[in-house]
């Protein structure tokens, strides 16, 4: 069963990082792109790292019992 977290928990590491990048890309290179998407793209990140940090409580938790 904690491999199965791992698994969620790199994914959603993944997914943030994936995320991240692809924000700081656009407001580096600013435009139209940058305008439209830096708040949904940050909002994202936020969501996603919430998410990663759960999964990773819950690997702790399971770790913890067995």
């Amino acid at each position: 069963m904690s491999g199965l977290f791992v698994a969620f928990v790199i994914i959603a590491m993944l997914a943030t990082l994936g995320v991240l990048l692809a924000g700081v890309i656009g407001m580096a290179t600013g435009g139209e792109f940058n305008k439209r998407y830096a708040n949904k793209l940050m909002r994202a990140r936020v969501l996603l790292q919430a998410l990663a940090v759960l999964f990773f409580a819950i690997l702790l938790l399971l770790i913890g019992q067995g």
